[in-house]
């Protein structure tokens, strides 16, 4: 019945029957396959449809004229009709009639031609446009705020509570006092808890090198043929005019089909460099241009609450404008779904990192970027331990992702705060094999200011999680809660204070080659081998835990830059002091990291 009703319209055959066979083929209905057919200009079809039955077409529509209904936000993700109210003229209710309503639509117009003075057609875009431009300052606000109004416990918004700050005062105080009155007890006591906490750190590295020789994760079995569902892929872009060719590309080769796919270019209005990219390209119908409001904190977060509003998959993904995901990562992901039970809230994909040939800094962040993604959060998924996301290829359930508040607009890493959060509300991470590819930062300021951004938001997680340490530990369970605590405060603790610990073995050192060993006291002896455990295991774990997870080719990359380990790691040290001092003067601060396009195989496998 719908062939022959578009036939009537004066579709063609020929193409009217590659659509059925492809709604056949997907799973998908004729409508689907119509809003996304590149041969089919939604205007000329919908403007047929129009004169057809004798209706108006408007291509645009004016948002100041669209009634604001109290649901009008649902015609961000199913734009169906809207409400006109024209200034000295009737209202107008403006259609976007589905193929198999048009039979019903036509046999009403024609009992009733009156009707035709009080309806218009228009195509879903034009809808979709109207709205977002019209709710576009209270969405933004509401993108901002939302999750301090319903729960500000949760939100780094406050970056200190009145009690933390009462805590951090008096531990500074004592600290000062300790140093003050007995350099040679506080001292003694501050290396010991500085390398008891290395240690615990260091243990769970080596645990995580354990898993990943035990356990290495398999290709995922193909879907059994079943109706696909609509996925929604988030791309957040911000001064990124360079690489919106290599991404468009990137998102091109997703295996998904195109009437299920629902991609959203969430872009700052006043970014008019990137927004003038993206319109060269000729994006297919079913890519969107989202553009964000520029109020509240600028941050990636608060675009990507903004789009939410109007994602219509049940599975979402978000990407970076840099990445290169793997075609059938999506497919992997429905799989997982499909097999796991519904608390399995989100699931990471591995970030690869293509340039690790080009400098030390890049080989180093490979090496650990393989550690991270390949190692440790494989093995935190598999024990049902939480699981600080990346800020990338995160596979959510759209709903749950809802329910929990989606991203914390003033966390600058807001992808490790929204795996803790998943987790004290009940729900798991889990990870894929299907990878992403990325590029690590080349140059020293440039990777300083993306790790000081880094260090900035966990450490407002760690400050959310410990308002309340009694409910987070009830929330989470003790063995969750220790493993965080290693994860976020260890790293945080270790990496502030990773200088000191070089300082207390070169002061031992020191003291060995001045005294003789008879009058080396034994906690100098015992302090000694601690050190050494703790900085030379380190660096051995650092180092083993992200050559076993790569291929040989990546290891050949890196070559020897391995030795440059060392001044990594007092890098890092720097990145977390300057995070400590932002964390006071700009809190929310956006330490945007600069990307370039890079001509590499998109459909590399890993």
């Amino acid at each position: 019945m719908e062939f022959n009703t578009l036939s009537r319209m004066g579709l063609e055959r020929g193409l009217l029957i590659r659509l059925v066979r492809k709604a056949v083929r997907n799973g998908t209905s004729m409508d689907q396959e119509i809003q996304v057919c590149s041969r089919l200009e939604q205007d000329h079809y919908y403007d047929a449809i129009a004169r057809r039955l004798g209706l108006v077409y408007l291509e645009d529509l004016p948002p100041d004229q669209v009634f604001h209904a109290d649901k009008l936000e649902t015609q961000l993700q199913t734009p169906v009709m809207v409400r006109l109210y024209p200034p000295g003229r009737p209202p107008v209710t403006v259609l976007t009639p589905q193929a198999h309503q048009l039979q019903d639509l036509e046999e009403r117009l024609r009992r009733f031609p009156s009707l035709k003075e009080t309806l218009a057609l228009t195509r879903p875009a034009a809808i979709r446009t109207a709205v977002w431009a019209l709710g576009s300052q209270t969405r933004a606000e509401r993108a901002s705020n939302r999750l301090f109004d319903v729960a500000p416990l949760y939100s780094a918004r406050q970056v200190m509570t009145g009690r933390q700050g009462f805590w951090a005062g008096v531990g500074t105080a004592l600290v000062l006092c300790g140093l003050c009155l007995s350099t040679s007890i506080f001292l003694p006591l501050l290396h010991i808890s500085l390398s008891m906490l290395y240690l615990c750190a260091l243990f769970l590295r080596a645990a995580t090198l354990g898993h990943q020789v035990r356990y290495r994760m398999q290709w995922p079995e193909p879907l059994l043929k079943r109706p696909l569902p609509t996925y929604t892929v988030l791309v957040a872009l911000y001064r990124e005019r360079d690489v919106v060719p290599q991404l468009i590309e990137a998102l091109r080769r997703l295996d998904w089909p195109a009437a299920l796919l629902d991609i959203k270019l969430v872009c700052e209005e006043d970014d008019q460099d990137t927004l003038n990219a993206i319109e060269a390209q000729p994006l297919p119908p079913h890519f969107e241009i989202i553009r964000v409001p520029p109020i509240g904190p600028r941050t990636k977060p608060k675009a990507l609450n903004y789009a939410l509003s109007g994602a219509r998959g049940e599975f979402l993904v978000i990407y970076d404008a840099e990445d290169r995901p793997h075609p059938h990562q999506l497919k992997e992901a429905y799989g997982r779904f499909l097999a796991s039970p519904p608390h399995i809230a989100c699931l990471q994909a591995p970030l690869i990192i293509a340039n690790g040939h080009e400098n030390w800094i890049s080989s180093l962040f490979a090496l650990e970027y393989a550690g991270l993604f390949r190692g440790l959060l494989p093995m935190l998924g598999r024990h049902g331990l939480p699981l600080p996301l990346g800020g990338t290829s995160n596979h959510f359930r759209t709903a749950v992702l809802r329910e929990v508040g989606a991203w914390d607009p003033h966390n600058v890493t807001e992808d490790a705060d929204l795996g803790l959060r998943l987790y004290r509300a009940g729900y798991r991470c889990q990870t894929l094999r299907c990878q992403t590819l990325e590029d690590a930062p080349t140059k020293p300021h440039i990777w300083i200011g993306q790790r000081s951004r880094w260090f900035k938001g966990w450490l407002q997680t760690w400050l959310i999680i410990m308002r309340h340490p009694l409910a987070a530990c009830r929330d989470m369970g003790l063995i969750a809660f220790v493993v965080f605590q290693l994860m976020i405060g260890g790293m945080l603790v270790s990496s502030l204070f990773h200088p000191a610990l070089i300082l207390f073995l070169a002061a031992t050192l020191w003291s060995m080659t001045v005294l003789s060993t008879e009058e080396l006291p034994l906690r100098e002896v015992i302090f000694f081998w601690v050190d050494l455990m703790n900085i030379f295991g380190s660096y051995a774990i650092f180092l083993a835990l992200g050559r076993s997870a790569m291929i040989p080719h990546e290891r050949r990359q890196i070559g020897r830059r391995y030795l440059a380990t060392p001044l990594y790691w007092m890098m890092t040290s720097y990145a977390a002091w300057k995070a400590v001092l932002e964390l006071r003067t700009k809190p929310f601060f956006w330490n945007k990291t600069p990307h370039t396009p890079r001509r590499v195989k998109l459909n590399n496998e890993t």
